[in-house]
């Protein structure tokens, strides 16, 4: 390869990116990650995280450039590890392999790597380039940032309603407000996600399998807050009770980074109540149920007043099939 034809540590980092978010949902407890090898003689090799007790996407990528890793640059999405955890150090094979120079995105906020990363490859003599692309790959990996920092999942609530919004028919029936496209798009994200959860309530009433049947990916991690009836769709899965705080902390612990909540309207008002929502995903269906005896979003009293309403940053809307999907997040600082 010509110097001129030499892509940019840019467009190497924006190559990486897109390695990593083709392993998302497999990945947890560890972070989606995403490499390049860029050769001396130019050639490329890719790496992404594995699922646990796999290779992390360094190792993958100088293992599969082998001895052209010597004297190569590395990109990758995430500052290397410098500690033992399923596997040994990335940094040690990094130096042991004799890749010259490292791009990062953003560093590691585990309390066990945090920058030692970094510092052991400067202290070995690898040059470490810092901070390219850092905005869009840490949006891409804001849940493992979240998770680290706080110990509690990132949590996604989703909801299905009528134009009006009615989350279920007087009788409980809910299958099915949105179109197929809206479903598969569920289905997706589910994928995204390595866990789902919902209340003990929706798999009484909907005896639903949680899977991503719609689209190909892994299915998520299942988990009923309550006791799941013997025979559900749901099992096998985790059944948990008690303050939701304290589930959230458990769940952390448990490895749960990217948690989706597609429970019924009285999960959903506990965990939106108590400010625990991270990011907000609502499908909107071109439907009416009309009167007020359909089920809610929110069970159980709102805002009293119209200042006590709550206000969220609109980040995406956009059709899918018949529908609208509206995604949306807590303000800043709230």
């Amino acid at each position: 390869m010509k110097a001129f034809d030499v892509p940019t540590d840019d467009a190497l980092m924006e190559r990486a990116i897109e390695n990593a978010e083709k392993v998302r949902g497999n990945t947890a407890p560890n972070p989606w990650v995403g490499a390049v090898i860029l050769s001396a003689d130019g050639e490329l090799f890719d790496g992404a995280t594995e699922p646990p007790g796999g290779s992390h996407a360094e190792r993958v990528a100088i293992d599969l450039a082998g001895t052209k890793a010597r004297g190569a640059t590395l990109y990758t999405t995430l500052e290397p590890c410098s500690h033992h955890g399923r596997t040994p150090p990335c940094v040690s094979r990094i130096v042991e392999s004799g890749v010259k120079r490292v791009v990062t995105g953003v560093t590691d906020p585990d309390p066990h790597v945090s920058g030692t990363g970094i510092d052991a490859l400067k202290t070995a003599g690898v040059e470490v380039v810092e901070g390219v692309k850092e905005s869009q790959v840490t949006n891409q990996l804001e849940a493992y940032m979240h998770h680290r920092t706080t110990g509690k999942p990132w949590v996604v609530l989703k909801m299905a309603m009528t134009i009006d919004g009615r989350t279920a028919a007087a009788d409980g029936s809910s299958e099915w407000i949105t179109s197929r496209e809206a479903r598969e798009d569920v289905h997706a994200l589910r994928a995204r996600c390595d866990s789902v959860m919902v209340g003990a309530g929706t798999v009484r009433s909907d005896d639903p399998s949680l899977t991503t049947r719609f689209v190909s990916g892994s299915d998520p991690r299942r988990i009923v807050l309550g006791k799941a009836p013997e025979g559900a769709l749901v099992h096998p899965c985790w059944e948990l009770d008690g303050d939701l705080v304290d589930v959230l902390f458990e769940l952390g612990s448990r490895g749960v980074v990217d948690l989706l909540v597609e429970g019924g309207a009285t999960l959903a008002a506990s965990i939106h109540q108590q400010g625990l929502v991270n990011e907000y995903i609502f499908y909107l269906a071109p439907a009416l149920m009309g009167g007020d005896d359909g089920h809610p979003v929110f069970m159980g009293p709102g805002s009293a007043t119209m200042s006590g309403l709550w206000r969220g940053d609109l980040r995406d809307v956009r059709k899918v099939g018949s529908d609208l999907r509206v995604e949306f997040r807590p303000l800043e600082g709230d």
